[in-house]
């Protein structure tokens, strides 16, 4: 399985952009898809996922960005989109596509037990 994560940028506070995540290697519709971020000097943490068939495509996101964020999937075109609204100066980091294929519910958060990583994209949001 490869990721390729795109769409990052420099943005103003209040702007918006959305993210990209191409994935390829592998029966996408049975990944669960998840977005991770790592700001300088602090853990990468946890900002969305979208869980696969078997999950209902069901998506999940941590409090800092419900009502802001927005992941989606396309099965056709085997990508997962973030889109990131009302964007604050703290959501800078670096932003990183996850997949896999067999994780459970209650593990979907941590980083640990996702297999496959893309190459990360820099969002910069400006206050």
């Amino acid at each position: 399985v490869q990721l390729q994560a795109s769409g990052g940028g420099l943005v103003q506070a209040g702007g918006s952009l959305r993210l990209s995540c191409a994935f390829s290697g592998g029966a996408f519709r049975w990944f669960t898809m998840a977005w991770f971020r790592q700001a300088p000097g602090k853990e990468r943490e946890f900002v969305a996922a979208s869980r696969g068939s078997g999950g209902g495509y069901s998506t999940h996101y941590t409090d800092s960005v419900k009502g802001r964020f927005t992941i989606s999937r396309d099965n056709t075109k085997n990508t997962v989109f973030l889109q990131m609204n009302s964007l604050e100066a703290e959501d800078t980091a670096v932003y990183y596509c996850a997949a896999d294929q067999r994780i459970i519910l209650s593990s979907i958060r941590q980083a640990a037990h996702y297999d496959y990583w893309g190459q990360g994209t820099q969002v910069t949001v400006s206050s």
